[in-house]
C-alpha cells in the first residue's frame, strides 16, 4: 500500500497504520483505517483502494481479542515468507516440471524441509485462547448468517 504513495507521505501514513494495528480496540482501529482510506481516496486513490482491499483482514487478531506476544507473532509475515523461501530453494534445481502433481510433491518436500527449521511460536501459551476466539467468531457468523437467511426467505402464500 505504501508503494502507492510518494516518499514524503509514507512516514505519516505508516505511523497511522501502525497505530491502528497496535490498538486493542477493534472498533477504534477499524475506524482509524477507514478514516485514513477516505483521506487517501482524494489524493492517492490507488493507496486507498489497496488499504480497503484487506482492511478487515488486517484487524482479525484484534477482532478476536488476541493480544501480546501471540498477536505480534501472528501479525508478522516473516514465518510464512521464510517457509516460502525454503520451498523455492528446495525446488530451484527442477528444470522440467512434468505436471501439477510434481509441483505439489516438490512443494510438500520443501514444506517438510522448512518444518525442521520451525521454532516454537512466541506466545504459544495463548494458542488455546485463539482457538476459543475463532470458535466463538465462527459461531457468531453462523448465527448471523442463519438469522439473515431466515428473515430473507420468502414464504409461499396461496391465494
Amino acid at each position: 500500500m505504501l508503494d502507492h504513495l510518494p516518499e514524503r507521505d509514507r512516514p505519516v501514513v505508516k505511523a497511522r497504520l501502525r497505530r491502528a494495528w497496535a490498538s486493542d480496540n477493534h472498533a477504534l482501529a477499524l475506524d482509524g483505517l477507514r478514516t485514513l482510506a477516505s483521506e487517501l481516496a482524494r489524493s492517492h486513490p490507488g493507496a486507498a483502494a489497496s488499504l480497503r482491499e484487506g482492511l478487515e483482514e488486517t484487524l482479525t487478531l484484534t477482532r478476536l481479542g488476541i493480544h501480546g506476544r501471540l498477536k505480534k507473532t501472528l501479525a508478522s509475515t516473516n514465518p510464512i515468507e521464510s517457509m516460502i523461501e525454503i520451498i523455492r530453494r528446495t525446488s530451484r534445481n527442477v528444470k522440467r516440471w512434468q505436471s501439477g502433481d510434481m509441483c505439489l510433491r516438490w512443494t510438500a518436500a520443501g514444506m517438510l524441509e522448512a518444518e525442521t527449521q520451525f521454532r516454537k511460536v512466541v506466545g504459544y501459551a495463548d494458542l488455546a485462547k485463539l482457538a476459543l476466539a475463532v470458535e466463538r467468531d465462527l459461531l457468531a457468523q453462523r448465527t448471523t448468517t442463519h438469522t439473515t437467511t431466515k428473515e430473507n426467505t420468502l414464504i409461499p402464500v396461496t391465494v
